[in-house]
């Protein structure tokens, strides 16, 4: 599935990913390829990304990167899924 992950100063990430798990205020979830359309709230925590992804140097030092995956910290935003595009508005 396709991820875009924006924040007020910029496109943080494009491109493809295996799956991706956010914080929802309901509690954390995640996302695979053909997951039903789905409009959240997010709340402040850690924006999970999964699959084997390249980072632009720019933006490199906001994401954290282990053995299990790619992370992001936010205090709060939005995602939408559609048609296996996931876009993330994060503050």
């Amino acid at each position: 599935m396709y991820l875009e992950i924006v924040s007020p100063e910029a496109t943080l990430f494009s491109g493809e990913v295996t799956s991706i798990a956010v914080p929802g205020v309901h509690g954390e979830f995640e996302m695979l390829n053909n997951h039903a359309p789905i409009v959240s709230l997010l709340k402040a925590g850690q924006v999970k990304i999964y699959g084997d992804i390249t980072l632009e140097e720019d933006v490199e030092t906001k994401f954290t990167k282990d053995a299990n995956g790619t992370f992001l910290e936010i205090n709060s935003g939005t995602i939408e899924m559609k048609d296996n595009k996931v876009i993330v508005l994060a503050d």
